[in-house]
């Protein structure tokens, strides 16, 4: 038996990585290949999974659609070129037999459908809650959307539902009972996005910050340069006021900088604020990272870490992020974000605006960053609030295991 898999960008790649690793545990004469359309797969790499065809980092980073300057950079970058010759791959691929997995949006749904073998999707883009919640349409839901009847659009649905289509795996409860309305094979076992974060705890008590000794906050300011970096100075502007409102308390910052960034450019902006470096033993660090930078302002402290995200998103009790997948974990963890729009090219005012319809009431959006201290204290200080958010990020995320669970419906699929 033969499987490849075709995923488009980074966030992407680690869910199929996550799926195809369980998958072999009960296959493992399985033989497993992979094709990332967006960036050079190196979650696949990482992982011995061998790849097909040609793989290239396009400028835009695979955020084409948000900027038509982007996508016109990738067209000069050779985008149409790769896009013909990974195509070519599959087609050829195909031949000999076997079975495509495509996880991301409707690109590796159609090249899974060029490849006239059979396929399951993993939707990870799309949600009926960028649209609705449970209670029906949102009002910034405009008629020609709720004509179409669902987020995923007729020709989407179409691909969905041919006889190849074996298996479709939407991210979310809501999204999976849309699309039952149609003829789509639909198996409703939860967003992989959660898997390896942990599981959910009981949100703290933090009603009555003042017997709190410590109060951690994550910083996620994205995972791509140079955008990470303007995210960041962002985000460090934002603390200064947050030190200044919660002057009776021991703040906590933990900085989780994605593990490909060059990280002295960072230091280098914490240290321009009034930030210092401090000698504190890496054994008193509430996380295990023994690489981490911990730097000292006033009342504040900041651990600079590139190898404890699982950890920092666990032990933190609010994030102040500009991220995407990172934003999405957090709040599955039954945690408030407060965000903010930037320069994209991802993290645009549309994508942020986007985000908080996908995440609901998770999510705050502010304007500007000197706002982020006195929505957070708004924030922390409703009890009511923090439980509704707490049982939003579940129902919105859905609980660990969804790849195992994949992985257990793929290998029937495959075995029939």
């Amino acid at each position: 038996m033969k499987l490849l898999v075709i995923s488009n960008g980074h966030g992407e790649d680690v869910i199929a990585v996550r799926i195809v690793e369980k998958l072999k545990v009960n296959l493992p004469n399985l033989e497993i290949a992979a094709l990332p359309i967006v960036g050079e797969g190196n979650a696949y790499i990482k992982n011995n999974i061998a790849l097909v065809g040609q793989v290239k980092q396009m400028p835009s980073g695979g955020f084409i659609y948000m900027d038509s300057k982007q996508f016109w950079r990738d067209l000069q970058g050779g985008l149409l070129k790769l896009t013909l010759a990974q195509l070519k791959i599959i087609r050829q691929w195909s031949k000999s037999g076997g079975f495509i997995l495509a996880v991301g949006d409707i690109v590796p749904l159609l090249f899974a459908w060029l490849s006239n073998t059979n396929y399951a999707f993993v939707g990870t883009a799309k949600s009926e809650y960028y649209l609705r919640d449970e209670q029906g349409w949102l009002n910034r839901t405009s008629w020609l959307e709720r004509w179409f009847g669902s987020v995923y659009l007729p020709w989407e649905r179409w691909l969905m539902s041919r006889d190849r289509a074996l298996a479709v795996f939407p991210r979310d409860d809501l999204t999976a009972e849309i699309l039952k309305q149609w003829s789509i094979p639909v198996y409703n076992f939860g967003n992989p996005m959660m898997d390896g974060i942990g599981e959910v705890t009981e949100i703290k008590k933090l009603t009555s910050l003042a017997e709190k000794q410590t109060l951690s906050i994550l910083l996620l300011p994205g995972s791509r340069m140079p955008e990470a970096l303007n995210n960041w100075q962002q985000i460090i502007d934002a603390t200064s006021e947050v030190i200044k409102t919660f002057s009776l308390q021991s703040i906590l910052f933990i900085a989780a900088i994605a593990p490909g960034l060059e990280i002295l450019p960072f230091q280098e902006y914490l240290l321009c604020q009034g930030w210092n470096t401090t000698s504190l033993a890496i054994n008193s660090l509430p996380i295990n990272d023994p690489q981490a930078v911990i730097f000292s302002k006033k009342n504040a402290s900041l651990i600079l870490t590139q190898n404890a995200y699982s950890e920092s998103l666990q032990l933190a009790d609010l994030a102040i992020a500009m991220a995407g997948t990172a934003t999405e974990q957090f709040v599955g963890l039954g945690k408030p974000v407060i965000t903010m729009p930037g320069t994209g090219p991802q993290f645009t005012a549309a994508f942020a605006e986007a985000q908080t319809r996908l995440l609901g009431i998770s999510v705050i959006l502010v304007e500007k960053s000197n706002q982020i201290a006195q929505k957070m204290l708004c924030v922390l200080n409703n009890a009511k609030l923090l439980e509704s958010i707490a049982i939003n990020g579940q129902q919105r995320m859905g609980k660990p295991g969804a790849a195992e669970r994949i992985a257990e419906c793929l290998q029937q699929v495959l075995l029939k």
